[in-house]
């Protein structure tokens, strides 16, 4: 179950990661403050998704393995 748990946190970190830096690419090419060749879903904007994603499921309560093996 805590595997479940820190899946599913890592998955929403991810979906509400790439909303937000999408929403700021998108606000960054109206005031002309990024270069145009930066799109939404880009490179940036995943990388930057799966990097919080990665840190909320290392951040997650998982079991610790001297309990679980005893």
């Amino acid at each position: 179950m805590p595997d479940f748990v820190a899946a599913l946190t890592a998955a929403a970190a991810f979906c509400l990661g790439l909303i937000a830096l999408n929403a700021l690419t998108r606000l960054a090419l109206i005031c002309q403050v990024a270069p145009s060749d930066l799109a939404e879903n880009g490179f940036v904007q995943i990388g930057g998704a799966v990097i919080l994603a990665r840190a909320a499921y290392r951040r997650a309560p998982l079991p610790v393995r001297a309990e679980v093996e005893r």
